[in-house]
């Protein structure tokens, strides 16, 4: 069976600073029109860092959901950036930590029923301790969390962010100690 859908027309009705939403004319595989609502993202790039048995995670407020919740270090991508090069310089700047390498876990698109966004998920190694380098207006504090401690969250329902429950899944089910 065809799935594709085809993009008919583009509709942009709001271009923002971090986001663009769009509402397309668009047809199904059986040629039918239909609408699509789209919100365009940049995407972004996170780090999953472990150091002695720690998971370095950063608690933030989100507005979107009105509480602090725990992630792994990540921020957006510039427009045609490098996600490897925009990983590093993420955790440099919410932790304080450097990379002496980074490798590849996975790509999440985290809401693939409405946004393009796709977030590159790169682990940390080689560690070493730097300084951080918050941006204007960015507030969160930094902590050390025990991996089975983290993954009990996960278990609780406790950790919401899904780049970081994935991340961490991957890690434990690549034969982490745990």
């Amino acid at each position: 069976m065809q799935l594709e859908e085809k993009t008919v027309r583009k509709n942009y009705i709001y271009r923002g600073k971090i986001v663009n939403l769009r509402c397309d004319d668009a047809s199904l595989p059986d040629g039918k029109p239909c609408k699509r609502e789209i919100v365009e993202h940049p995407g972004g790039a996170a780090v999953f860092c472990v150091r002695e048995g720690c998971v370095a995670l950063v608690k933030q407020f989100r507005y979107a959901y009105g509480e602090a919740i725990y992630e792994i270090p990540a921020g957006k991508l510039n427009p045609g950036e490098d996600p490897m090069p925009a990983a590093l310089r993420e955790l440099e700047e919410e932790t304080g930590l450097i990379a002496e390498r980074l490798s590849l876990l996975f790509v999440l698109y985290p809401t693939p029923g409405y946004s393009d966004e796709k977030i590159y998920v790169y682990r940390a190694h080689g560690v070493r301790v730097g300084a951080q380098h918050l941006d204007e207006g960015e507030f969160l504090n930094v902590e050390y969390v025990p991996l089975p401690t983290v993954l009990q969250w996960i278990r609780n329902g406790s950790l919401h962010d899904a780049k970081t429950v994935a991340a961490v899944l991957a890690y434990a089910a690549d034969g982490a100690d745990v």
